[in-house]
């Protein structure tokens, strides 16, 4: 431990932190979210301070881990750090236990200087069993090897067939789809009683990645009626947000949408494609469970609290009941002008 140095990394350290997370890549502990674009991405979207940590051996200053946080100071959710916020992982990635425990020490000690209620870690395990933790969300993810037509489940062909007589189609693209896809975003956000991201959010993500981010659009009679975005980090291929319109889930355009997205997953030599973060047992965990794909639990640890309790701002919550359902009701423009407003404090 006394052979490294933890600091807040500056605009010199960026080089180093994203070399030693290409040095790093494979490994469980480190994500594309982890990447140091992301805090310009958040910064830019959202006007948020990145609180990034690095831990240096002072030996010979090499890079031994790192800790992306960004803190959040919101007058309706209080003041948190949050690695990472919006985004489905982060968390600590480091050379060995030691140094990981130097950085969480560290970042509950930012937390206190900027007086959070809380400093939150989305691993994928249990990292640190002594820290209280959250354990209610699954990411499902599917090995896309032996992916073929053949080896889908029968009522998934089924409905992929469906779609496929039901004069949708499906466009693949860049930026130039945000549009689109932003159309059926926020109708799907503001139906789910969800405040809706920004459109610059999703412009901002795409103009920082534009080798590893794509759109794909299903399209009835020209509408966009489902969409989703995709990410891609080394073997990896994941759909961070997808929408449709329920109005056409008779249509099943999700079904045609996943089915292409798996196929341009393969395509590009991906060797896994992660559907995202569900609960378990709810809808949307129930129709990535019928590709095959399998449910690998996330834990979310704080290694600062300033209470007892483990923040819950989820929807699922029952004191957002009331404000969920009011917002179903929203004119769709009004949602999604104050939506964003709301959801740039909300981690």
């Amino acid at each position: 431990m006394s052979d490294v140095v933890v600091r807040a990394a500056t605009e010199a350290d960026r080089h180093d932190w994203d070399a030693y997370l290409t040095r790093r890549a494979g490994d469980a502990d480190v994500t594309g979210y982890h990447e140091w674009a992301w805090q310009n991405v958040i910064r830019d979207a959202f006007g948020h301070e990145a609180v990034y940590l690095i831990a240096r051996r002072s030996s010979d200053g090499a890079v031994a881990g790192v800790l992306p946080l960004v803190f959040i100071k919101s007058r309706l959710f209080g003041r948190t750090l949050t690695s990472m916020p919006f985004l489905n992982y982060g968390g600590v990635a480091a050379d060995d236990d030691s140094i990981s425990r130097a950085l969480i020490q560290q970042a509950a000690a930012q937390a206190r200087l900027r007086q959070c209620k809380s400093a939150e870690l989305r691993h994928f395990d249990r990292r640190f069993p002594e820290l209280p933790c959250r354990q209610h969300k699954v990411t499902m993810r599917l090995p896309l090897g032996a992916v073929t037509w053949e080896t889908l489940d029968r009522k998934v062909r089924n409905q992929v067939r469906k779609a496929q007589k039901s004069e949708l189609s499906v466009e693949d693209g860049g930026i130039e789809l945000v549009p689109a896809f932003y159309h059926v975003f926020a109708r799907n956000m503001r139906d789910l009683g969800t405040p809706v991201y920004s459109r610059r959010w999703f412009e901002l993500v795409m103009t920082a990645f534009p080798d590893r981010t794509r759109l794909a659009v299903v399209r009835l009679k020209g509408e966009p009626i489902a969409a989703a975005l995709t990410y891609r980090t080394g073997p990896t291929v994941e759909v961070p947000w997808a929408s449709s319109i329920r109005d056409h889930n008779a249509l099943c355009p999700n079904h045609l949408m996943y089915w292409h997205m798996l196929q341009s997953a393969q395509a590009v030599g991906a060797e896994v494609f992660d559907f995202g973060r569900s609960t378990p047992g709810e809808g949307t965990y129930k129709f990535k469970e019928q590709w095959g794909a399998t449910a690998v639990p996330l834990t979310w640890e704080y290694c600062f609290l300033d209470g007892a309790a483990v923040p819950d701002a989820s929807p699922a919550n029952p004191k957002y009941r009331m404000a969920i359902d009011l917002w179903k009701h929203f004119p769709l423009w009004l949602a999604n002008v104050v939506g964003p407003r709301i959801v740039r404090d909300i981690p």
